[in-house]
C-alpha cells in the first residue's frame, strides 16, 4: 500500500510539471502591445526543476521553497546563478531518478550556472554552463534561501545558503571553487532558517548577517490541518512554535560571533520570512525590516553602539491600517514616491492585500495600500518574491510580484490539477503620481501561466542597461524573464565597491541629480525579496532625460563622493574615495 501511495506521489509532481504550463483565461495579450518580458531559460541552458519531496502528507516546508541568486561569483563582469534545490522530509523517501531526470545524479543538490556572456555586433549572446560539480559546493539539505556577501573583503562574492535544518557558508576561492566553512566560520544555525541578508550594521567594514528563521518543524512534530471545506489541507505557520532570528556579527578573521542576545534582537519572535536592509531613518546606519508570516513585523532601527530596538508598531509598519498581522511573505525597501526615504511593500496571502508603507520620513510610516492601486490586485492571489525596481527605466519604481498559493485551491482541484496552487505572476507599473497600474496584458505570455512561484532575483543578466528576473517555481521549473524594452530609456549603472578590497557595498546611497534638477535616489543592496539575492550594481533609469548633471554617493561609513557629468548609458565601477575615470 505505502509503494502505491509513493508511486501516486510521483505522478502527481510529474503532472504537476505539466499543468504548470497551462494559460489562466481572461489575461489575453493585448493585440499589438509591446511585450516586455521574454522567458528564455531552456533557450540558454538554464535547466533546474525545484524538487520539494511531497508524498501526499502535506507537510508545511513541501510549499515554502525555494530561493536564487543573481550574482558574479568568477568576476568576469556578468551575472551567474545560483538556484536552491529541495529534498525529502522523510528519511525513507528517496526519489526516483529514472523519473526525475533533471535531479541529476546523486542527491537532490543546488546548483551553479557560469554565465557565459558574449557580446558582438549582434548584441549580447546568452549561455549559460552548469559547473556545479567542479564547483566544490555541495549542498544537498532541504534548501530554502540564498545570501550573497564578500564576508573576507577579498573582493569575491561567497554564499550563504539557508536550509530546514543546517545552513551553510561557502567561502568563494577565487579560482572557481568554494570551500564550506559554516563551522569555522560560526554561521551554522539547525532552525529552519528562509531568507537571510548581509549588513554592515556596525559600519566597522565587515559584513554581518541577519538570519530570519521561520518555525520549529519536524515530519514528526506534523499535526493534520483541514481547510473550511473540512477537506486536508496544508498547516499555517501557526501550528508549529516560533524559533527566533539570529544576528552573527563579523569578527573580520573568518569567524563571525552570535549577536543576537546582545544585540536586542532576541527580544522579539515571529514566524519570519522576508528580510530587508535599509536606512529608514537617514541617520547613516543600516536598519533591518522583517517580515513575518501572520505575526507583527519587525522594523529592527540601528542604535548606532551594537544594539537595534524593534520600533515597528510606533513607526505604522508593524501591522496594515486595520491593525491586523497579515501573512508577511516578500519584502523591499525602496523610495517609490521618489520623496527620498524608503518605503516597504510586503507581499502576503490571497485575501489579504500586499500591503505599501509610505515612509513619510524619520522612519514614520503610512500604510498607503488603498490609495497606491496595490490594493485589490493583490488580493486575488498569494504573493512571494518581489522587488522594488524600473522596469521601463522611465526613473519610477516598478513592482513585479511571483504568486502561488500554499492553501489548495478548490477550482483547481475540480480541475483535476495534482498540484492545486498554481497562480499567475504581477507587474505593476508606477505611474509617477503616487499609485500603480496592473500591467499584466503587457509583460508577456509568462504572465499568464499558472506556476507556484516562490524565490526571484533581480539583475542585467545581459549587461544591457535594464534588469531582468529570474523567477523559481516549487516542484517546477526555472524561469528567466529578459527585459525587452528597458533600455530604450536612458540609465547609468554604477556598481559601488570599497578603494582596498574591491567588495560591494550594500547599504551605500547613490543620488542622481539630472539635467533637469530632479533627484533619484537609489541604493546598493543584495538582499530584499524572498529567500533570494540579487545584483549588487545600481541601475538607474533616467526615461529621456539628455543628461545627468552629478552623481552623489554616500558610502556605508558615512563619508561622501561626488562625480560631474558621468556618462550614460554604460556601467562604471565606483571605488570609495575616487571618482570614476
Amino acid at each position: 500500500m505505502k509503494q502505491l501511495f509513493v508511486v501516486l506521489a510521483v505522478l502527481w509532481i510529474i503532472w504537476s510539471c505539466e499543468i504548470a504550463h497551462r494559460a489562466e483565461p481572461n489575461t489575453s495579450q493585448r493585440s499589438g502591445s509591446p511585450v516586455i518580458f521574454e522567458e528564455i531559460a531552456g533557450q540558454v541552458g538554464l535547466k533546474f526543476h525545484y524538487y520539494n519531496g511531497m508524498t501526499g502528507k502535506l507537510f508545511l516546508p513541501e510549499i515554502m521553497g525555494g530561493g536564487c541568486a543573481l550574482f558574479d561569483f568568477d568576476n568576469d563582469g556578468d551575472l551567474d546563478v545560483f538556484l536552491v534545490q529541495g529534498s525529502t522530509l522523510e528519511a525513507s523517501d528517496q526519489p526516483r531518478r529514472t523519473l526525475f531526470p533533471f535531479l541529476g545524479p546523486g542527491k537532490p543538490r543546488s546548483r551553479l550556472f557560469r554565465n557565459d556572456l558574449v557580446v558582438n555586433r549582434n548584441g549580447p549572446q546568452i549561455s549559460f554552463t552548469d559547473v556545479t560539480e567542479t564547483s566544490g559546493i555541495i549542498a544537498e539539505g532541504y534548501g530554502m534561501g540564498v545570501a550573497v556577501g564578500d564576508i573576507n573583503n577579498d573582493g569575491w562574492n561567497d554564499l550563504y545558503v539557508t536550509n530546514l535544518r543546517s545552513n551553510q557558508m561557502f567561502l568563494n576561492k577565487r579560482d572557481g571553487t568554494f570551500a564550506d566553512v559554516t563551522r569555522e566560520s560560526g554561521t551554522e544555525d539547525a532552525r529552519w532558517s528562509t531568507s537571510a541578508s548581509f549588513v554592515d550594521y556596525d559600519r566597522d567594514g565587515w559584513l554581518d548577517l541577519m538570519v530570519v528563521n521561520y518555525a520549529e518543524f519536524s515530519s514528526t512534530n506534523s499535526p493534520t490541518c483541514y481547510a473550511n471545506t473540512t477537506a486536508k489541507d496544508y498547516c499555517t505557520p501557526r501550528v508549529f512554535r516560533v524559533p527566533g532570528n539570529r544576528l552573527f556579527r563579523n569578527l573580520g578573521n573568518g569567524k563571525f560571533y552570535d549577536a543576537t542576545a546582545a544585540a536586542g534582537v532576541e527580544k522579539e519572535f515571529g514566524h519570519g520570512l522576508g528580510v530587508v536592509s535599509a536606512d529608514f531613518n537617514d541617520d547613516g546606519w543600516q536598519d533591518i525590516y522583517v517580515a513575518n508570516d501572520g505575526d507583527p513585523n519587525q522594523l529592527w532601527l540601528n542604535q548606532k553602539n551594537g544594539t537595534f530596538t524593534n520600533e515597528a508598531l510606533l513607526a505604522g509598519a508593524s501591522v496594515n491600517r486595520d491593525g491586523k498581522a497579515e501573512a508577511g511573505m516578500g519584502v523591499d525597501a525602496g523610495d517609490f514616491d521618489a520623496n527620498g526615504t524608503e518605503d516597504i511593500f510586503i507581499t502576503h496571502l490571497m485575501d489579504e492585500t500586499n500591503t505599501l508603507f509610505s515612509n513619510l520620513g524619520d522612519a514614520v510610516f503610512e500604510d498607503r495600500t488603498r490609495e497606491s492601486g496595490i490594493g485589490m490586485p493583490g488580493r486575488r492571489f498569494t504573493g512571494f518574491g518581489t522587488l522594488f525596481f524600473d522596469y521601463d527605466n522611465d526613473s519610477w519604481l516598478d513592482l513585479l510580484v511571483v504568486n502561488g498559493s500554499v492553501q489548495l485551491l478548490p477550482d483547481l482541484i475540480r480541475k483535476g490539477d495534482p498540484f492545486p496552487l498554481g497562480q499567475p505572476n504581477q507587474l505593476f507599473r508606477n505611474t509617477g503620481k503616487g499609485g500603480y497600474t496592473e500591467v499584466m496584458d503587457q509583460a508577456g505570455p509568462n504572465f499568464r501561466q499558472l506556476e507556484v512561484s516562490r524565490g526571484a532575483a533581480f539583475g542585467d543578466i545581459d549587461n544591457d542597461g535594464d534588469t531582468d528576473v529570474l523567477v523559481t517555481n516549487n516542484n517546477g521549473p526555472v524561469r528567466l524573464l529578459l527585459n525587452k524594452i528597458g533600455n530604450r530609456n536612458q540609465w547609468i549603472g554604477l556598481r559601488l565597491v570599497s578603494k582596498d578590497s574591491g567588495r560591494d557595498l550594500p547599504g551605500a546611497k547613490v543620488e542622481i541629480v539630472s539635467a533637469n534638477k530632479a533627484v533619484l535616489r537609489r541604493r546598493a543592496r543584495t538582499d530584499g525579496s524572498y529567500l533570494s539575492a540579487n545584483d549588487p550594481r545600481v541601475l538607474v533609469g533616467l526615461g529621456k532625460d539628455a543628461g545627468v548633471e552629478a552623481v552623489r554617493v554616500r558610502w556605508p561609513d558615512g563619508s561622501s563622493s561626488e562625480w560631474k557629468n558621468p556618462p550614460l548609458n554604460k556601467y562604471h565601477t565606483w571605488k570609495q574615495g575616487t571618482v570614476p575615470k
